[in-house]
């Protein structure tokens, strides 16, 4: 049946999977997608959305570098919103509700319009491993599949688990296998796995709940989107989310239950998400609250599906059913199907390079869940690096990785790779030092020219950006040259209560006030000629008031990053041997020779590793 050797072989087709066939595919190398169900490729298997804070980001970066993730978000959206606008614009982070089949769907039609790309649905039962190098898959059926490179993206189903009340059964999805064979082979080629719990809510039918008794979330007046392309459009009607809330009659019949639980009996042994707790959780942890924010959000444009954000459970079902029916609005709610939690095999990032790869297996990538991360965005981030990677090894040409001041899948993967993470890692701004360069506006100008070069973003890509970046910085150009008079100026200052000026200044002066804002200059005649005259969009407003407003704090940052990247640059010689820098702490020593660091700056962020052990290593490196 496969007589060819494929390049690289993607094993499993959620957000990772795809974007690693898709990416693997589109720089030119031979690509399968195995999956075990094709029915059901970028499955969004918990809430419907896309975006949200540092996820937003994330998906932007994908985008610029050529990935689908945005064009599909987009395309399904159903509602935007640009979350913490009332912060600086390092907090602004995209959001989309989406359409569930719809995305589902227009992914695989995107990844079916992919040259160089071919599909197969099987279950992958191991890995064929030759000195240390892998060479192919074998499936369920017996199949032997030959590839130069392989990325597994097994989410949710490696052995998984799933939990309602004290039934558990294999599964790893709502009425879909469990993967079996994989992790007890690579445990037995050495790696170190662990287990680790997702959840989610119940699903139920809008049609039987009361939206009157909520509060109505509409979606941004003046929606965005994801993409930087013009081929995908902004929304013009949006869906309403809802908001309701649990009360203490909630909470004591939910407790009510909670002998029955597998979170407090036992029988769920491993961590979930700390950002994303269980509503048993929270009303065991936060027993001071009385009550929790419960999002009723729509799956999709016409299906009468709902999502319950915020009560994600496991819950016995008819405990689950029960409290629900005492939140405002739920008084007569019909379940589609209740909420439940899965446990599931991941292993240790540590074990990985910067670029995905394994360390012990020559050519085997991991992405997504697999590595400890929770989140469809950062799981299709770590699949565009891995495809990105194993198509320029087979291809001989260098790795392709990104610094912690480039993008925040650069945060991501550096996160992994170097603390490793024992609960499911989410990624938040706060996670990234440098978070003013890494917004969501500018993630075309910082990664659009590397996904070109790499072959992934268009030329038609590169000349949005390019143009867009010349328009802005032509702007901000003229808001530093043109002078305003003060008579002209000060009816516009006034009307926003800001001090007038005495003599004429120049604009960006004006402009860079806090409380002036591109709607106030463009009420000068020469900025509003301007703008028609170089038919200016809302992307290039935007960019301009950031770099007029923000230019010192960026500036600043840009120089701390620098001053970094200088350590960035010391490589440390592959295969170092640590036990021999007696003068650096026994638990220096083992962890970095546990990590082998790529580079100095790497090193220091290992924990327990000292700014005495990196001068050590300076020393010893003779810097």
């Amino acid at each position: 049946m496969f007589n060819d050797v494929y390049d690289v072989i993607v094993v499993g087709a959620g957000h990772a999977g795809s974007e690693a066939a898709a990416a693997a595919a589109n720089m030119g190398s031979k690509t399968l997608l195995i999956t075990m169900n094709l029915q059901n490729i970028a499955q969004m298997s918990c809430n419907p959305a896309m975006g949200g804070i540092a996820k937003g980001q994330i998906v932007r970066e994908i985008d610029a570098l050529g990935g689908y993730s945005g064009i599909v978000s987009d395309t399904s959206a159903i509602q935007f919103k640009m979350l913490n606008k009332s912060k600086g614009p390092a907090m602004w982070s995209p959001r989309v509700q989406s359409d569930r089949m719809r995305f589902a769907e227009d992914w695989r039609l995107l990844l079916e319009g992919t040259p160089n790309l071919d599909f197969y649905q099987d279950m992958v039962s191991s890995l064929i491993v030759e000195n240390h190098k892998v060479v192919g898959v074998k499936t369920a059926l017996g199949i032997e599949v030959k590839a130069k490179s392989v990325v597994l993206t097994n989410g949710t189903f490696l052995n998984g688990l799933i939990h309602i009340g004290d039934k558990n059964f294999g599964g790893g999805r709502a009425g879909e296998r469990a993967a079996t064979g994989i992790t007890e082979q690579l445990v037995n080629l050495g790696f170190e796995s662990g287990r680790m719990k997702t959840g989610t809510p119940p699903r139920v039918d809008g049609r039987s709940l009361d939206y009157s008794k909520m509060v109505e979330q509409p979606g941004d007046e003046i929606p965005q989107k994801f993409s930087y392309l013009d081929t995908t459009s902004s929304l013009k009607e949006q869906r309403s989310c809802h908001m309701t809330h649990t009360s203490e009659i909630v909470h004591d019949l939910l407790r009510e239950g909670f002998d029955r639980s597998p979170m407090f009996n036992g029988r769920i042994k491993s961590v979930g998400p700390r950002y994303c707790p269980s509503i048993e959780d929270k009303i065991n942890r936060f027993a001071d609250k009385n009550s929790h924010q419960l999002f009723v959000e729509p799956e999709g444009w016409n299906t009468c599906e709902v999502y319950v954000n915020g009560f994600s459970t496991s819950l016995p079902e008819d405990v689950q059913f029960k409290a629900l029916k005492s939140v405002v609005g739920f008084e007569n709610v019909k379940f589609f199907r209740p909420g439940y939690a899965i446990e599931y095999d991941y292993f240790q990032p540590t074990q990985l390079k910067h670029t995905l790869e394994t360390k012990l297996i020559e050519g085997l990538y991991f992405a997504g869940q697999i590595n400890g991360t929770t989140g469809y965005e950062e799981a299709a981030s770590q699949g565009l690096m891995a495809g990105i990677n194993a198509s320029s090894k087979v291809k001989e040409e260098e790795a392709f990785t990104l610094q912690r001041d480039e993008a925040y899948i650069g945060v991501l993967i550096d996160d992994l790779i170097t603390k490793g993470t024992e609960e499911p890692y989410r990624m938040f701004t706060s996670r990234a030092e440098y978070r003013t360069l890494l917004r969501q506006d500018n993630a075309d100008f910082r990664l659009t020219p590397k996904g070109y070069k790499l072959g992934l973003a268009s030329e038609k890509r590169l000349k949005r950006m390019e143009e867009k970046e010349s328009k802005s910085n032509g702007f901000v150009q003229f808001f530093r040259d043109t002078s305003i008079k003060p008579e002209e100026a000060n009816p516009v200052l006034e009307s926003k209560k800001s001090s007038p000026v005495k003599q004429q200044d120049k604009m960006f002066k004006l402009f860079a006030r806090p409380n002036i804002t591109i709607d106030d200059v463009r009420k000068f005649e020469s900025v509003e000629t301007y703008i028609q005259t170089n038919d200016l969009d809302m992307e290039v407003l935007e960019q301009t008031e950031i770099q007029v407003k923000y230019s010192g704090y960026i500036e600043k940052e840009r120089n701390n990053a620098d001053k970094l990247n200088r350590l960035e640059n010391l490589k440390i010689p592959a295969g170092f041997d640590y036990t021999k820098l007696k003068s650096m702490s026994i638990e220096a020593r083992q962890k970095l020779g546990k990590i082998q660091p790529v580079t100095i700056s790497q090193a220091s962020r290992i924990s327990g590793v000292s700014p005495n052990d990196v001068s050590v290593l300076l020393v010893y490196l003779g810097r």
